[in-house]
């Protein structure tokens, strides 16, 4: 009799604590595919009233052939999706360049490719239109090391350079429509 008084009394507290919902959000920035068509999307889980943790992933199979994946964590203020923001992230892209196709020709221009790995500070704005979308605005840099090649041409395969090095470069210029569930 003692363990059911103890059981129905363990029940009711947990009933009457006050419980938080899972606040889950994905994304895509609409710039991104302004930028010859890049793929993209971003969720996220907020941990509670000022933080949440992300992933993004971007893919361009077209003209600038890039993959890339973040891991990112957002600090809210005010409250989880929803106002200012500020985040940190770590951030990995396979790239290639070149091979566009301009008024000379597509085999005379050099073609850069390589990884890069680093970190990166951004900030921005989350406005709410409505109970489960919105409107995020936002701008952040990302530095790190960079490991490249250079080729001659897009279609030969003849290496002209190799090298590494540290990089700082704008990311992040954000447009973007969430939808928060």
């Amino acid at each position: 009799m003692n363990s059911k008084i103890t059981f129905l009394l363990g029940a009711f507290l947990l009933l009457a604590a006050p419980v938080k919902a899972q606040h889950f959000s994905i994304s895509t920035n609409i710039l991104d595919y302004a930028n010859l068509g890049t793929l993209n999307v971003d969720a996220s889980y907020g941990l509670d009233t000022h933080w949440s943790l992300g992933a993004a992933v971007k893919y361009n199979p077209y003209t600038s052939r890039q993959r890339s994946g973040a891991l990112t964590a957002r600090f809210w203020p005010w409250h989880t999706y929803s106002g200012w923001w500020i985040a940190g992230a770590m951030r990995y892209q396979e790239y290639n360049t070149g091979g566009y196709k301009t008024f000379k020709k597509v085999e005379t221009e050099p073609t850069n490719e390589g990884d890069r790995l680093g970190g990166g500070l951004s900030g921005g704005y989350s406005y709410m239109l409505g109970k489960h979308f919105n409107l995020d605005i936002g701008a952040g840099f990302w530095m790190g090391y960079d490991i490249y090649k250079i080729f001659s041409c897009p279609t030969c395969g003849s290496v002209v350079g190799s090298g590494r090095k540290f990089f700082i470069l704008p990311s992040d210029l954000t447009l973007g429509i969430s939808y928060v569930f």
